[in-house]
């Protein structure tokens, strides 16, 4: 199905409602001063007559809300600790969530949506976990609910998706989506460092939270390409129904594994429509030396969008971070001043994407099998997987003493497994060191 042919009924892409337009003043709130929060309010303040003149009416920030004391800051005199500072005030007609998290924000939120407020948000757990809900009130009260930041931090891939591919079947998505375990993997292949030291020098360059479980388990990852599917099909794909692995159990051998056979593992998260089934999920996954996902180090993010006519497009840039994220949020306060239409996507309870078992999931992937008879376990490999596996080149003498590397053609991983469980009774009896899909 075509991301045109099922985003917007007639009916709903017209309705108005309350939204603001060409009006002679956007008066801001922004819910959350820190590391995004801060820097909404920094570019609304450095950039208001830029901003006023793209939007053709003046964009003023009124009110900051947050619990904690802030002396030394420029806008002393707008904050707040009242949440009902911004509900009730009829001057405030867009709030910038930054506060993140499902638990206060989604109060916050639904409640100023029911009041007409248009709200704008980086937040990804809100949206992958209550967008459905969101939308519908938004709806109900012609107001915006918008979340250009909740992927891809300051790459715009959520206004892409809605404007340049609107005449286009999206086929697949995939990409790198978290900043911080792409800095931890850069670190580990770079410097030859392990997980532990690699997440120890992340969290103190500000990468990595205290508690880094979202990031290094896949979860944050997951909760992107669900939204991303969930844009790109025009039905709703619940995050948790999504195979998710992480890279907390990427071993430095893995990373020369991979460097060995020309290869570099990357945390990637993947959805796929194929004749009517959605496929979706996040993997470390080994990615060819010279594909262009590769060359992504750092924090920086890159997302693929393969479409009928589009073919191949690559999206590129800073995933994270305090100005590229707040930007995104400014762009669509932006968006709203300047008159944006509001935008409703048919996602809701009843259009839940049925979203197939991991083990489904097609695709290549990356075989490294050990045994003291490589000889008898390459001839078992092939004789178990036949024509769809092709032997990879291992450049390191060491590694390649008693290993045999492999890459296979297009399977689903359930087949895949089947086959190579048999591996350990043939001659050779091959032991399967590392498996993973691969970007080749």
């Amino acid at each position: 199905m075509g991301y045109e042919s099922a985003r917007l009924s007639p009916e709903t892409n017209h309705t108005i409602g309350k939204v603001i337009k060409m009006a002679k003043r956007i008066t801001v709130a922004v819910m959350g001063y820190g590391v995004v929060g801060s820097g909404v309010c920094s570019i609304l303040a450095d950039r208001q007559e830029k901003n006023t003149a793209y939007a053709g009416c003046d964009v003023r920030l009124k009110r900051i809300l947050d619990i904690r004391d802030y002396p030394d800051s420029l806008f002393i005199n707008l904050f707040t600790k009242n949440f009902d500072d911004i509900l009730e005030d009829p001057e405030i007609n867009v709030v910038a969530e930054c506060i993140g998290g499902t638990g206060v924000a989604y109060k916050f939120t639904k409640a100023l949506l029911e009041k007409g407020k248009s709200v704008v948000t980086s937040n990804k757990a809100m949206v992958a976990a209550h967008g459905c809900e969101m939308l519908e009130i938004a709806k109900s009260n012609g107001c915006h609910y918008i979340f250009e930041a909740a992927v891809g931090g300051g790459i715009p891939i959520i206004r892409t998706l809605r404007n340049s591919y609107a005449c286009e079947d999206i086929k697949e998505i995939f990409g790198i989506l978290n900043g911080t375990t792409n800095y931890m993997l850069t670190k580990m292949r770079s410097e030859g460092t392990d997980y532990s030291e690699a997440l120890e020098d992340a969290r103190k360059r500000g990468y990595a939270e205290a508690d880094p479980t979202d990031d290094v388990e896949g979860y944050d990852a997951c909760r992107k390409i669900a939204i991303l599917a969930s844009l790109a099909w025009n039905r709703f794909v619940d995050y948790r129904d999504i195979a998710v692995t992480g890279i907390s159990k990427v071993t430095a051998a893995d990373i020369a594994i991979a460097g060995a056979t020309g290869n570099v593992i990357k945390l990637v998260g993947r959805c796929r429509m194929d004749n009517g089934k959605l496929y979706a999920m996040v993997s470390p996954v080994m990615v060819r030396e010279d594909n262009p996902l590769a060359g992504v180090s750092e924090s920086y993010n890159s997302i693929l969008v393969n479409s009928d006519n589009l073919d191949n497009c690559m999206f590129y840039g800073r995933g994270a971070g305090r100005l590229p994220t707040a930007s995104a949020v400014v762009s669509d306060i932006v968006d709203i001043a300047s008159g944006l239409r509001p935008i409703y996507y048919d996602w809701n309870q009843d259009n839940v994407a049925k979203v197939e078992e991991g083990d489904e999931f097609y695709s290549e992937f990356f075989i490294y099998v050990e045994s003291d008879d490589i000889a008898a376990a390459e001839a078992s490999v092939k004789e178990l997987l036949r024509s769809k596996v092709q032997q990879t080149e291992i450049k390191d003498a060491t590694l390649g003493a008693k290993a045999v590397a492999f890459t296979t053609g297009k399977m689903r991983y359930r087949d895949l497994k089947v086959s190579l469980d048999l591996l350990a009774d043939m001659p050779g009896k091959g032991k399967v060191r590392l498996c993973m899909p691969a970007v080749l």
